[in-house]
């Protein structure tokens, strides 16, 4: 199993002097970044997708083994509801995101807490994803914890995100819906024992890779997370 760990964004001034030197400049943040970490999730991609130039320059800056998980754009999620509106959203986004290469990893499509349960909408909009194409899913309506659904999503060998917010009875469950798995671990903070245990769990099942992602918080709490949970799963 390949272990991809990071935090969601890098471009931070408030991890100066928590996890950036204190006078780095924002154009060597992601270097830096990627000499540490292995993937990160860009999240300003659900408000604005850059261009291919920034694309390129992103991947430019890392390792060949480095990944990119992109969160799709609102216009996909929210204004369309994965409905058929969805169909040029997601093509712009395919189209731009291909310069990154073997760079860019799983996207992310993180659904609004009002959108509920639709099985046919969900199947029709997986038939847009080219095969192949790793796409993760962050259902934030509890309608969508249904076996219908987890049916759906394995035929196409999708991701059901495993989230952790905290905020009881909100949170999907940690179910192996393809080949590959996704989670975003999205409290502040992680004593060690809880973090030990979602590494056992994540780790548990067979998957060819996994990608777990970390909040993003001014105390710079997020890069020693995702290193701590590296050291925990041996990678």
């Amino acid at each position: 199993m390949r272990v991809r760990v990071g935090t969601s964004g890098w471009s931070y001034n408030e991890w100066k002097g928590s996890f950036y030197p204190e006078d780095i400049s924002s154009a060597a943040m992601l270097r830096f970044y990627a000499s540490r970490l292995g993937a990160v999730e860009v999240n300003n991609t659900f408000y604005r997708l850059p261009r291919q130039e920034v694309l390129q320059g992103w991947a430019r800056d890392v390792p060949d083994d480095f990944t990119f998980a992109l969160k799709a754009s609102q216009q996909i999620t929210h204004h369309a509801k994965l409905g058929p509106e969805a169909a040029d959203p997601l093509a712009h986004l395919l189209s731009v995101a291909e310069v990154m290469g073997a760079k860019l990893g799983p996207l992310l499509f993180q659904t609004p807490p009002w959108l509920k349960k639709d099985v046919a909408r969900l199947r029709d909009f997986l038939k847009l994803l080219p095969m192949g194409r790793k796409a993760a899913f962050e259902f934030r309506n509890t309608s969508w914890f249904d076996e219908e659904v987890y049916e759906v999503l394995c035929e196409r060998d999708a991701a059901l995100v495993a989230a952790d917010t905290g905020e009881e009875g909100k949170d999907p469950p940690l179910l192996p819906t393809a080949s590959w798995g996704y989670a975003r671990l999205r409290r502040v903070g992680y004593e060690d024992g809880l973090l030990e245990d979602w590494a056992r769990r994540l780790t548990a099942p067979e998957w060819s890779d996994l990608y777990v992602f970390f909040k993003h918080e001014d105390e710079g709490t997020g890069p020693r997370l995702a290193a701590r949970f590296l050291e925990l799963t041996g990678r």
